[in-house]
């Protein structure tokens, strides 16, 4: 397989449109607390943060449209609900989250301003990206995402050579689960479906690529986007390992990654953590901005101002919600999130296979399915307790491990193709 330039520039773009506020917090603290078990959460991470996100490309790669095209085939009045809840989701709290890392981070350590003009400032500069959006592409794989990079790199590298190598026995009882569900947190496989449809609508622009040339093209960026994203991932993970024996293990996530940049680069790592968690942030805003508001101008046929309209409307609405603390704004996420993942999972999964197997009925079949057995731990993160809903769990297959959709999703793919066939 050959990687072009164009192929690198834009894996690098989609990279940087995924490593955002989560993709950089996340990590060192699953590592300092898996400790010696810190391999078996790289690898639950890696599942749901690295390859459900490039499964995600893959599927726009063959389908080369929009995120709605992800669920027509269940029916267009659910793809339409679905899109309005992804984009309302992203806009809410991934987005808004980057800014308020972005302050807590890199701004209020150095100059003590306040969380609304970090915010007005930040979304600013994102709606100014958003609405050149032909050079999106262009400005980040070209220049943000290689300087991220070494950052990151500078910071893992040298945590890895220098840290004691010292672990704690781990306090996690499922590391591999643990790890698999913090991924959540990343909004990856979300941003896989909204990001990849910034990519398309970007290639159509420059329009000089037929549908084969953009088919390779997505795909070879995805895989540079999840190569980097693992090496990213694993590497932070592993950092925070290393340092389990010497670290508090109530630090915050943000207070972590702090001490980690200062245990490995010195004090200057401050201003090289600063630099990185503001460019990473800040291009997964631009990245959700600009699906947000293509999605809008798409079902405002093409309008110009519709687009303009909700890029201004979504970063008015980052600033408001950016004055949260990160720690409220991760625990507000959850439960959208065991609403919408499994949904989206399974959504990516069925656009991979071959079209054989993912007719119109299985799709209905399996995202039904998937919506109803998710229901139960849905209703659990929302902090209703009850003992029918902890019965419920404890009786289906992983249910006590938030995967309880998920042999149920399977059995019906399964048991739906088999009587397709028959038929």
């Amino acid at each position: 397989m050959k990687f072009t330039k164009e192929s690198l520039v834009t894996g690098f773009a989609l990279f940087s449109m995924f490593f955002g506020a989560g993709n950089l917090i996340l990590p060192p603290n699953l590592g300092l607390k898996a400790g010696d078990m810190w391999s078996w959460v790289t690898i639950g991470f890696a599942i749901s943060a690295v390859l459900l996100p490039l499964l995600g490309i893959v599927a726009h790669a063959r389908l080369q449209g929009t995120m709605f095209d992800f669920a027509k085939k269940v029916s267009p009045v659910f793809s339409m609900i679905y899109c309005f809840i992804v984009y309302a989701i992203s806009i809410s709290l991934p987005s808004p989250r980057t800014a308020s890392v972005t302050h807590e981070m890199a701004i209020a350590p150095f100059f003590g301003t306040s969380s609304l003009l970090t915010s007005s400032i930040y979304f600013v500069l994102v709606l100014f990206f958003v609405l050149n959006r032909s050079k999106v592409i262009d400005y980040i794989g070209k220049f943000l995402t290689p300087l991220i990079f070494i950052v990151i790199l500078s910071i893992i590298c040298v945590g890895i050579f220098t840290a004691d190598t010292i672990m704690i026995s781990t306090t996690m009882k499922m590391p591999f689960i643990d790890g698999l569900l913090e991924g959540y947190q990343t909004f990856d496989a979300i941003g896989a479906v909204v990001v990849g449809g910034v990519l398309i609508v970007s290639l159509k622009i420059k329009g000089n690529h037929t549908y084969e040339e953009s088919r390779s093209l997505i795909a070879k960026s995805g895989i540079v986007a999840g190569i980097g994203l693992f090496i990213v991932y694993a590497g932070l993970i592993y950092n925070g390992a290393l340092f389990s024996a010497t670290v508090d293990q109530t630090i915050s996530r943000t207070e972590l990654l702090s001490t980690l940049s200062i245990a490995t680069l010195g004090n200057i790592g401050n201003v090289f953590l600063s630099v990185l968690v503001s460019l990473a942030c800040f291009t997964t805003a631009v990245g959700i901005t600009t699906g947000t508001a293509d999605f809008v101008k798409g079902i405002c046929k093409d309008s110009t101002l519709a687009y303009t309209l909700t890029a201004i409307v979504a970063c008015l609405f980052g600033i408001a919600m950016g004055q949260m603390d990160v720690h409220d704004i991760i625990v507000v996420a959850i439960p959208a999130l065991m609403f919408i993942y499994p949904i989206t999972i399974i959504l990516i999964l069925l656009n991979v296979l071959p079209a054989k197997l993912q007719s119109t009925i299985v799709f209905k079949a399996v995202v039904l399915v998937t919506i109803i057995c998710s229901i139960p731990d849905f209703i659990k993160s929302l902090g209703i307790t009850s003992e029918t809903i902890d019965a419920i769990l404890q009786n289906m297959p992983l249910g006590t491990y938030s995967l309880g959709w998920l042999l149920p999703a399977i059995i019906t793919f399964v048991i739906t193709n088999l009587v397709q066939k028959k038929i």
